[in-house]
């Protein structure tokens, strides 16, 4: 795939590898946040990683647009490093505490069992952070899962709550309004307390769901 430099604001370069979501685009929007960490270019500040593309961040003072991408370029002209193997997390879910789990049901075509199942027997990973600190973007929620966001936010849902929407999961880290659709609860905590490690999960991380209810 060819990616696309698009520079933004006066201190960022956002590198896209396509349009539209894949292992193999997320694959390489890792192995380039891994190559900027190990061999970072005169000015660079930080790499930001998404599902599709890569924020790199830089010092203006330091080099220019065309001087990242110029870097970007030959970085990406040479093998990047293979994939590091993925740290593999459990986290607790209880199903008890999921207001939507009726409806994404009959939605879905499915009993309440068979969503808690299909859930359980999901391998996720992580593929971004955003939105909220902590929010774990988790991709591979199964295809009879896959549900539109809701037509309206819904108010104070708990810290913990595990969501659903698209083809991703998460679980929030903030009380605080959601469209996603609240199919459980987890204790696990997403952040950790550590400044030295803020979260729990890095992005390629798999996570699998364990029920304690």
């Amino acid at each position: 795939m060819t990616p696309h430099f698009r520079p933004v604001a006066d201190r960022c370069v956002l590198v896209e590898f396509a349009s539209t979501p894949s292992p193999g685009v997320e694959a390489a929007v890792q192995s380039l946040d891994r190559a900027l960490a190990a061999n970072p270019f005169p000015g660079f500040a930080e790499a930001i990683p998404a599902i599709v593309n890569l924020a790199v961040l830089f010092d203006p003072l330091l080099t220019t647009h065309a001087g990242v991408t110029r870097a970007l370029q030959t970085l990406l002209a040479h093998p990047l490093s293979a994939p590091r193997p993925p740290r593999h997390h459990r986290a607790e879910i209880s199903y008890a505490h999921a207001p939507d789990l009726p409806e994404v049901a009959a939605q879905t075509g499915l009993t309440v069992a068979q969503v808690i199942a299909a859930h359980l027997a999901a391998d996720f990973h992580v593929v971004m952070y955003g939105f909220a600190p902590g929010y774990a973007y988790l991709g591979g929620l199964p295809k009879a899962l896959h549900l539109p966001r809701k037509p309206a936010p819904v108010r104070d849902v708990p810290t913990g709550s595990v969501l659903i929407a698209g083809g991703q999961c998460l679980i929030t880290t903030l009380t605080m309004p959601t469209g996603w659709w609240v199919i459980g609860r987890s204790p696990t905590k997403v952040l950790t307390g550590d400044p030295a490690r803020p979260f729990l999960f890095d992005v390629g991380d798999h996570v699998r769901f364990h029920r304690h209810d």
